[in-house]
């Protein structure tokens, strides 16, 4: 009987300690400003780094969560003027292939500046790429090649389900025309469908990977590319009104998915390069947590995870990714561009990987005490 009265209150004691943040928000928010100052003003240059490409998509859209936190609290735009001036530059334009996810990314952040500043500019050239998309769609196969770029006219890989289905997300929102979503919906399900291991519950990077086999003879399941979904997903439930028929089964997706990922944080609160096998990459990986935190921190904060079982997993995460964080506020170990695991190493950095970072820094502030 009295280990019985024990155990319930140790059990008590645990439920109000992870059911509790133990976030500063002062700490929070100081960190978050030295990454998103560090990135301003070291720009990265070369391949896949022009302003309108995915890389820098994936940072825009955590530096606008930023830049609305500040403006709020401090009444500090300077980050809204940072992205008014990348916009300005380029037009409101969205990337130069017509059908490629990637090319489309920047459209999330651009409809969300029009929702502020209600600039027709800001929206006409993402509707005019959505509407052509839509009217003459692809009929290309999902066996992505990269030797035939009609193979990436679909979202035949996974990091696509971040870089475009929002933007349709969005404009359905925006526009009230059912056939944005219609659109979203059935390409996204046709993905799902192709690359969703439902005995996993992970998502394959894409086809080229259905029969690897990592070191230890695991699937090979890419970390930052099951952060990308989950990271999209969250783009799409809070766009999504919770009364909309195609919600469901997005946050069905998402609670799935997100209750797989749990188990597989490492022991030093990272996600690894590969979700399976994380012993062959056994350095931390930044981009990878950082979407995962942000999308666990989301949905403990909308009540779609339950606060007790994840928050400790979501504390762990959150102070990995500040322990990568240096002094100057460089964010390291992020995993380079590619499409499958890698190894890394400190001194790595990326624009999407900070994009991670204050998506995910932007969720944390909002649950801390």
């Amino acid at each position: 009987m009295k280990r019985l009265i024990i155990y319930s209150i140790l059990s008590i004691a645990a439920i109000y300690t992870y059911g509790q943040s133990n976030f500063s928000k002062t700490d929070v928010k100081s960190i978050m400003k030295r990454v998103a100052d560090w990135q301003i003003a070291n720009p990265a240059k070369g391949h896949e780094h022009d302003d309108l490409n995915w890389t820098y998509a994936a940072l825009y859209m955590g530096m606008i969560d930023w830049a609305e936190l500040t403006e709020k609290e401090d009444g500090d735009s300077s980050y809204y003027e940072w992205l008014m001036k990348i916009g300005r530059r380029n037009a409101w334009q969205v990337g130069k292939y017509m059908y490629h996810a990637d090319h489309i990314a920047v459209g999330q952040v651009f409809l969300d500046m029009y929702q502020k500043y209600h600039d027709r500019n800001m929206l006409l050239p993402t509707l005019a790429r959505t509407e052509f998309v839509i009217n003459h769609p692809s009929a290309s196969t999902l066996e992505l090649d990269y030797r035939n770029m009609s193979s990436l006219e679909r979202w035949s890989w996974c990091d696509a389900l971040f870089m475009a289905p929002p933007v349709y997300a969005k404009m359905y929102m925006l526009t009230n025309d059912w056939k944005y979503i219609e659109f979203m919906n059935r390409e996204y399900k046709a993905t799902y469908d192709y690359l969703f291991d439902k005995e996993e519950k992970l998502f394959y990077r894409d086809h080229r990977y259905f029969k690897q086999k990592e070191a230890n003879g695991a699937k090979v399941f890419w970390g930052r590319g099951n952060g990308w979904v989950l990271g999209g997903l969250c783009e799409i439930l809070q766009t999504l009104p919770r009364n909309n028929m195609y919600r469901q089964f997005y946050q069905d997706l998402f609670i799935t998915l997100s209750e797989r990922i749990v188990q597989l944080q490492g022991k030093d609160g990272y996600w690894h390069a590969s979700l399976l096998d994380p012993d062959s990459y056994p350095s931390p990986e930044t981009s990878a947590t950082g979407f995962i935190v942000y999308a666990l921190a989301y949905g403990v904060n909308e009540g779609l995870l339950d606060k007790t079982a994840f928050m400790p997993v979501i504390e762990k995460g959150w102070k990995a990714l500040v322990k990568a964080v240096e002094k100057d506020g460089k964010l390291g170990y992020v995993q380079p561009i590619g499409a499958d695991p890698k190894k890394v190493t400190r001194e790595m950095t990326e624009v999407y990987g900070v994009g991670a970072f204050l998506l995910a820094g932007n969720q944390i502030y909002k649950m801390a005490e």
